[in-house]
């Protein structure tokens, strides 16, 4: 926990400016992409002693490509490891990213979950 907490800080300071503006609602560690917009009260966050359970949605006029894109260069920069296009892990943690709608009118799901 001191570890993690040590990384935060570390992020607080030293992240660049237009990562640390804004979170994925319910979140203080998965950057939202700018472009995206969080859909108010969709955020939906439960602490489990197996680790915490975030659901929250954004959306934007965006294509899928470049919202994977940036989250592929952005999540390893945090700590983030790529399991597959749309998932990530750090820890004991998983982050689901889905995709609704088309390129230009894009709704993202994030999910973050104990894995």
């Amino acid at each position: 926990m001191r570890r993690r907490s040590i990384f935060l800080l570390f992020l607080f300071l030293f992240v660049p400016r237009a990562w640390a503006d804004e979170f994925v609602a319910g979140t203080e560690d998965v950057p939202l992409m700018p472009g995206l917009k969080p859909i108010t009260g969709s955020a939906l966050v439960f602490d489990k002693p197996e680790g915490r359970i975030v659901e929250a949605q954004a959306q934007g006029a965006l294509s899928r490509a470049k919202v994977q894109s940036f989250y592929a260069t952005s999540l390893p920069q945090l700590g983030w490891k790529k399991i597959s296009a749309d998932q990530w892990q750090r820890d004991a943690e998983r982050l689901t990213l889905d995709f609704r709608g088309e390129d230009g009118h894009l709704t993202v799901d994030f999910t973050l979950s104990p894995q």
